[in-house]
């Protein structure tokens, strides 16, 4: 098993004599991201600021490489551990190089003077988050994602074993999100470190987290891999989804289905039917869809946003009596959509409910 470097014991959080969170226990690895999800407002930046003491812990025990957090000095602290906050910060007419330097602080002299060996530091970091052509930018000069890489490289500049990121993803696109958080997961294997951030981005979270701590009620609800929290329906209870439903296989949200009888009845599979399933939830109509194997990969969202859905089992021939429900259903809506354009050797009853549909003109 890895050596564990970040443990929190029985740990409360939270401001003065006011408790956010109470009872947090959590261990973390080198080469180990670990995510906090929550709702708005339970505690996330609370517990990351406790982490690296930027604020007291009320009570219990956080330990850093084996050692009492409270016990470490300010400038071996900041050698050990590093973070990136929410917020935007504005340095005032300082070169990106000049950002990232500041993270070398800890290793300097009172003056603050760069020896050669921060400055390789700093050159190193640079290059590794890849930001080395923008050495002698205006810091405030730049996008949002150039200013989380640079902000990130300043964090590596400071060689931590601990890196503590708050939202990190928050301000950036979706292309900067996704390579943001690959060079992060680099990073933390080549470098070893243990890493804490806090998301808001779900599909994310799943996909680049070794361990998943999610808050709720003042306490950790539940901890563990992806695979274990994103499962049963878990996140759903977590945020309290009350309008429509939450998708733990592929992150996706969908809104409420659209009540009322069925006027249209969409054949389709295999993922064609979801652009349509989505326009008719969009424009408010109440539809109907299948017959979709219990496999299908658009089962999923038909079964969040469709009156009705006619279903059959995988790997085997539709049932004369599952395409005599579907053909009843389908015969009662006012029109029939199907964007396939070919049909397999098991999906013969969904051509049958093609040709049906165009015999009686439903088809549009």
């Amino acid at each position: 098993m890895a050596n564990v470097f970040l443990q929190a014991s029985n740990l409360s959080a939270g401001y003065g004599t006011t408790v956010i969170l109470d009872g947090v226990d959590l261990t973390l690895s080198p080469g180990e991201i670990l995510t906090v999800i929550a709702p708005n407002g339970v505690g996330k930046s609370t517990l990351l600021k406790t982490l690296i003491r930027q604020l007291p812990a009320l009570s219990g025990v956080v330990t850093l490489d084996g050692r009492d957090l409270s016990s470490y000095p300010g400038r071996e602290l900041a050698r050990k551990s590093a973070a990136v906050l929410t917020g935007r910060p504005e340095p005032e007419k300082m070169t990106c190089e000049e950002v990232v330097s500041a993270g070398r602080y800890p290793y300097t002299g009172r003056l603050g003077i760069l020896s050669n060996e921060d400055r390789l530091a700093v050159e190193e970091a640079m290059a590794l988050v890849r930001v080395l052509p923008l050495r002698n930018r205006d810091f405030n000069c730049l996008s949002d994602g150039q200013r989380q890489r640079v902000l990130l490289a300043r964090a590596i500049a400071q060689d931590p074993k601990l890196l503590v990121m708050d939202e990190p993803t928050s301000f950036l696109d979706i292309r900067h999100k996704l390579e943001f958080l690959h060079l992060l997961k680099e990073l933390v294997r080549t470098k070893q470190i243990a890493a804490v951030l806090s998301m808001h981005e779900l599909d994310l979270a799943q996909k680049f987290s070794d361990k998943v701590l999610c808050l709720r009620d003042g306490h950790v609800d539940r901890i563990g891999s992806p695979e274990e929290i994103f499962t049963g329906g878990y996140i759903e209870q977590l945020f309290q989804v009350e309008f429509g439903t939450y998708n733990e296989q592929f992150g996706s949200l969908e809104p409420p289905k659209v009540s009322g009888t069925p006027r249209v009845f969409v054949i389709a599979g295999a993922g064609e039917g979801i652009p349509l399933y989505r326009m008719l939830n969009r424009e408010g109509i109440p539809f109907a869809a299948g017959i979709l194997f219990e496999n299908d990969v658009e089962l999923p969202v038909a079964s969040a946003l469709a009156s009705a859905v006619i279903t059959a089992k995988a790997f085997e021939p539709i049932a004369d009596k599952t395409l005599e429900q579907a053909k009843a259903l389908m015969l009662s809506c006012e029109k029939v959509l199907c964007p396939l354009q070919h049909f397999g050797t098991y999906n013969k009853a969904n051509e049958a409910l093609y040709r049906l549909a165009r015999d009686r003109e439903l088809l549009k």
